[in-house]
């Protein structure tokens, strides 16, 4: 059974793959799995119909048959859980990965998004320009413990999972901010994510909500 997915009608990052449902697809292209698309406004996300799916008015969410899921980080975890390719089959390498995908989600991502919301929402607040090296600071935190980490490896335990497909797409939000370049390896590993065919596809597909140019094949 095809799986749906929801997704901005109009997207604020104008389809550059930063809206969560990014991660859906790329879990989906990596799989192998086809997926439909059903576009919502900002509007509809706050009515019952999408309610219903989504208590919090939010992209993505997953259905498939009876099954309704919302939160990209659990829908990737499905998808990861029953189809080869994003998790490892040893128990422990498997757990371990899993763990990593909390992390990207639980511990690296909220203070990028903390940063960016300040710098999107507070840039005319008086307090902004006092609060902003406070932010960066527990940003560079989090990049330079993860960049420790991760050294010269190329994924962040052994071959690439679902949870260096969460990391790239956490990472990615910190691109041109200066933040993300400092640290040459996260910058090589965020590159090494996008370059997998499957990221390619997932993003061409975003894109082309926002240009509605057909893609190609």
């Amino acid at each position: 059974m095809t799986a749906t997915i929801t997704a901005f009608e109009r997207s604020p990052d104008r389809g550059q793959g930063l809206a969560r449902d990014m991660r859906v697809r790329w879990a989906l292209e990596e799989a192998g799995q086809p997926y439909d698309v059903r576009l919502v406004s900002f509007r509809a996300m706050k009515q019952p119909a999408h309610l219903a799916l989504h208590p919090f008015g939010q992209i993505p969410t997953y259905e498939e048959g009876d099954l309704t899921l919302f939160e990209s980080g659990a829908i990737v975890l499905h998808i990861a859980e029953r189809h080869a390719g994003l998790l490892p089959d040893e128990a422990k390498a498997r757990a371990r990965a899993i763990a990593w995908m909390f992390a990207a989600l639980n511990t690296v991502e909220p203070p990028i998004v903390e940063h960016e919301m300040a710098s999107y929402f507070e840039r005319n607040q008086s307090w902004y320009a006092t609060r902003l090296p406070m932010l960066e600071d527990r940003v560079r935190t989090r990049l330079g413990e993860l960049s420790r980490r991760l050294g010269d490896a190329e994924w962040l335990d052994g071959a690439f999972s679902a949870a260096d497909l969460l990391m790239v797409t956490v990472l990615r939000r910190l691109e041109g901010s200066g933040l993300l370049e400092a640290y040459p390896s996260l910058s090589a590993y965020v590159a090494r994510g996008k370059a997998r065919p499957a990221y390619g596809r997932a993003f061409a597909a975003q894109l082309a909500v926002f240009t509605g140019q057909p893609l190609a094949g």
